[in-house]
């Protein structure tokens, strides 16, 4: 049994790859990957994403305000906060910082981060973070406001090996995708091999950064199988281990949820 633990299910191909929503869990379901976890990019998308997911027990939820959207929407404080105490939803996210596309927003970003850690402790909901080129000031913003109190998970990671290790002293996870299978990422291939397995969680980000040997088309939960076979290349293990653990794994951390 697989976890795709970071998808987003609402932007998937549902006019041509797929029927709808439950055609692609089957897919998933067929290719070993049991649960799903929803994640919205912003409290505007939450409602939609919702509509599409609610009917499904193997799906769980989140609402956050990505990086990327906060010079876009406003982020507002009391709608997402009354989101959070959706039945479905485990966690807050995603949310963080990224300088890489947005660097001139740093400040907003910031802002709008710091809130969503202190929704994410009040809540004792785990943080979803996507952090990219803004290793310093996530570390340091999550510190300063007690991010170890509700955990996370640094999704889709692709930072430094002193950045995971720094992450999971304070209690998050480090999620791997389908950018680990890339013939560019050898050292990030080689800094999941040094990060402990009981430490990781897999997912695909669909639609996105679908694995080989799939690149190039539109991802989907299904090839969370993909991301995991290439884990378990990586680290010399078996696929059936990789799955038992990231499993677990998961559900310690989203302890929300359950199977």
């Amino acid at each position: 049994m697989l976890v795709d633990s970071h998808c987003h299910l609402d932007r998937l191909d549902y006019q041509g790859k797929h029927v709808n929503v439950a055609d692609a869990l089957a897919k998933a379901k067929d290719a070993g990957v049991d649960y799903c976890l929803a994640v919205a990019i912003s409290p505007e998308k939450f409602p939609s994403m919702m509509e599409k997911v609610q009917d499904f027990d193997q799906v769980f939820a989140s609402c956050g305000m990505h990086p990327l959207y906060v010079q876009d929407q406003e982020f507002d404080l009391d709608k997402m906060e009354a989101y959070l105490s959706h039945p479905k939803v485990v966690a807050v996210g995603e949310t963080g910082l990224d300088y890489f596309y947005a660097k001139e927003h740093k400040e907003l970003q910031q802002r709008v981060f710091i809130e969503q850690i202190k929704l994410a402790v009040k809540h004792n909901k785990p943080l979803i973070i996507h952090t990219r080129d803004a290793r310093e000031d996530t570390l340091r913003l999550l510190k300063e406001h007690k991010a170890e109190q509700c955990k996370g998970v640094l999704h889709c990671f692709t930072e430094s090996l002193e950045m995971a290790e720094a992450a999971i002293e304070m209690g998050f996870y480090i999620s791997a995708s389908g950018i680990i299978s890339f013939n560019s990422a050898k050292e990030l291939q080689q800094t999941f091999k040094q990060i402990p397995l009981d430490r990781i969680l897999v997912e695909t980000d669909s639609p996105y950064l679908a694995p080989i040997p799939f690149r190039g088309e539109e991802n989907q939960p299904a090839y969370t199988r993909q991301v995991a076979e290439c884990l378990a290349k990586i680290k010399g293990i078996s696929l059936e281990e990789v799955a038992e653990q990231t499993t677990q794994n998961f559900f310690d951390l989203f302890s929300l949820a359950k199977p």
